[in-house]
Order: C-alpha cells, then sequence, then structure tokens
C-alpha cells in the first residue's frame, strides 16, 4: 500500500497515477524529462513502479539547443534520472523556424522522444503534464475562440497514426503535488527560466489569470477547467467516429486533392459537417481552418447562390457540380 509510514501523501498519489498507466504487456516505456518538477516526480514514480512490475524505463533528455548551457542542462537532468535507478540519453535535436519558437520547439521535442522510443521498442511515452497545464491549455482555447475541441485540451493517451502512443499519468495531478513530491523524494528540481518570463501567454496565464479566476470565484478554478476539457474531450471523441463513418460515404479523391458530396454535406446538422469540412482540409493538407472558413466552404453546399472559388491557406474550395472540391493552388 502506497499509505505505509513515512510515505509522502504527494509521492504516494503520483506514484497511482503512474502505475495505472504502465502496460500491462511488461514492455518498455520512456520517460520525457525535463527536469522540472513535474517530470522529475514522474521519472521518480515511473522508476519505482517499472521496477516493482519489471518494466524497463528509459528517461529521454532532450537538448534543444536553445539556451546557453542547454547540455550541462539536460546532463544533469540524465543524472538526475540515474540517481533514480532509471537508464537515461539526452538526445540534441534541430530546432527549426516553422510556426514559430514554441510550436517548432515542440514538434523537434516530440519528433526526438518518438525516434528515441522506436530506437529502444517502447510503445509508451510518457509525459509529466499536470492537471494546472490542462486548466491552462483549456484558458488559451477559450481566448483564441478556437472551437470545442481545443477547449478539449490534452488528451491523457493519444497515439498518432504513426509511432508511440503519448500518454500523461498526471492530468489529474496538481503541480503542488509534484513539487511536495520532489521535496519529500530529497530532488532538486531545475527551474526553466521560461517558465517566468511573461512574454509567453501560458505564463501570464498561470501567473496572472489562474490566480485571479481562483481569488475572484473562489478555489477550485483549475480542477473545473480540467473536468471540462474531460467531458469535452468525450464530445470530440463520439464526434470522431461519426466524421470517420461518413466520411467514406462521402468523401472521394480528386485531381490534386478531394471532393464532398454537396447533398450529403448539406444533410449533416451544423457541428457534424463543420467538423468534417475541418478534417478532410487538415487531413489532406495539412491546414486548420478558421472557423470563418469553415463556414464559407459550408455555405458552397447550404447557400451555393454561384460565388467562386474560397481562398484557403495552400489550397482552394470550388463548387463543381453536385461536389465540393478542395484542391491544391495550382490545380486551379
Amino acid at each position: 500500500m502506497d499509505h505505509r509510514p513515512g510515505l509522502d501523501p504527494s509521492v504516494a498519489e503520483v506514484r497511482r497515477a503512474v502505475r495505472a498507466v504502465l502496460p500491462q504487456d511488461g514492455g518498455p516505456v520512456v520517460i520525457a524529462l525535463s527536469g522540472g518538477p513535474d517530470s522529475l516526480a514522474l521519472a521518480a514514480a515511473t522508476a519505482f513502479e517499472a521496477s516493482r512490475a519489471g518494466i524497463r524505463a528509459v528517461a529521454i533528455v532532450i537538448d534543444h539547443g536553445l539556451q546557453e548551457g542547454s547540455d550541462v542542462i539536460a546532463a544533469a537532468a540524465a543524472n538526475a534520472a540515474r540517481g533514480l535507478g532509471l537508464e537515461a540519453r539526452v538526445v540534441r535535436v534541430e530546432v527549426g523556424s516553422v510556426d514559430g519558437p514554441e510550436a517548432a520547439a515542440r514538434a523537434a521535442r516530440y519528433a526526438g522522444l518518438a525516434e528515441a522510443a522506436a530506437d529502444l521498442g517502447a510503445e509508451i511515452v510518457l509525459l509529466g503534464h499536470t492537471l494546472d497545464d490542462q486548466a491552462e491549455t483549456v484558458l488559451l482555447g477559450l481566448a483564441r475562440g478556437s472551437g470545442a475541441l481545443s477547449l478539449a485540451g490534452m488528451p491523457a493517451q493519444r497515439r498518432d497514426a504513426t509511432g508511440p502512443v503519448w500518454v500523461r499519468p498526471l492530468l489529474t495531478v496538481r503541480r503542488r503535488t509534484t513539487v511536495a513530491a520532489c521535496a519529500a523524494a530529497g530532488l532538486d528540481p531545475w527551474t526553466d527560466p521560461h517558465n517566468a518570463d511573461p512574454g509567453f501567454a501560458r505564463v501570464r496565464v498561470r501567473d496572472r489569470v489562474l490566480p485571479v479566476l481562483e481569488a475572484e470565484l473562489g478555489p477550485g478554478v483549475a480542477e473545473a477547467l480540467a473536468r471540462t476539457a474531460e467531458q469535452l474531450r468525450e464530445d470530440a471523441d463520439a464526434f470522431q467516429d461519426m466524421i470517420d463513418e461518413t466520411i467514406e460515404d462521402i468523401v472521394e479523391h480528386a485531381d490534386a486533392g478531394i471532393s464532398i458530396s454537396v447533398a450529403a454535406l448539406a444533410a449533416n446538422p451544423a457541428a457534424l459537417r463543420n467538423r468534417i469540412i475541418r478534417y478532410v482540409v487538415d487531413s489532406e493538407f495539412g491546414v486548420s481552418l478558421s472557423r470563418t472558413q469553415t463556414l464559407e466552404v459550408a455555405r458552397l453546399a447550404t447557400d451555393w447562390t454561384g460565388q467562386g472559388p474560397i481562398d484557403l491557406p495552400g489550397c482552394l474550395a470550388r463548387r463543381v457540380g453536385a461536389r465540393i472540391e478542395v484542391v491544391a493552388r495550382t490545380a486551379s
């Protein structure tokens, strides 16, 4: 039992969360370790639980090379993992410039983790996102007007078309719990200066917005936001199942793109119709449509008055007879 004398409740809570997601087949797991309190508490709990279960656990530290001395910080995190009894590797990645520095760093990080997992034969990568991270994600999505899928936040588990399963066991655990777990275990987490830089919207949400909401609305705001994300995630999953079933019947490949049946698209409720449009365009062209763009494409089916092609990022949508074609610009 985790509540034996001397075991700090914060350590017990993190361990329980990790125990629930470890693979039943005993296969290896990768831990994404930055050295911060969340990932370090995750690594400590995984070291304990994986050892008991006979599971190989390897900590992967991604060195983005974006800060002076990043190699030293990465080496220290790897050494901390080894001190917990884990295998540890440092992976240096090259960060591009597409979509801004945060998105580019994230893409490089996930690519590095996926490559390391493949090399180790690990199907699961454990990520240290907490309930607080989830609440911040929901607030940012709300502020951007990004729709229900954005408000659904981060999934507890997600598998890409290729690559590992990304698992977030700490989405029900508060950040203060991971900090307490590190302190109880005598661990010294690294403090990323970016996490205190108000130039980042997430930092402002963490340090300014959420504390104000808690002060004005009462405690429990973060938990309420996380519950909202969980409920919307269920809705999003249900919609995705419906989309997968529907597009088999109404979407066909076209020259340099795709085509969608006008009658079938118009027959769907608006919520499903708009999701189908966003999903097929994203799948075919890697483009995330805004709500305005989505509604304009939908009007080709629901309010056709002879309007011409609609310019979209990297592609265009046009009405051709009884179908809507979304094609690359060069095909126009």
